[in-house]
């Protein structure tokens, strides 16, 4: 696994963003290399709202 990530690790894309939770670690929709499904809050007003998505590992890195 890219990074040893791991669920319940806060973690953000490579390319910057928000941080996130990650939930899972799997192969999603066919995929032939491992995922991360992860979880994070947007603050835009009151109140918090909860996105989610998956994410190739390779595609992301532990938060500092």
């Amino acid at each position: 696994m890219s990074n040893d990530i791991k669920a319940g690790d806060i973690v953000m894309l490579k390319s910057g963003g928000p941080l996130m939770t990650v939930n899972n670690i799997g192969q999603y929709n066919y995929a032939d290399y491992d995922s991360a499904q992860c979880d994070w809050f947007i603050q835009d007003k009151a109140p918090w709202k909860k996105e989610g998505a998956v994410f190739p590992l390779r595609s992301l890195k532990k938060a500092d």
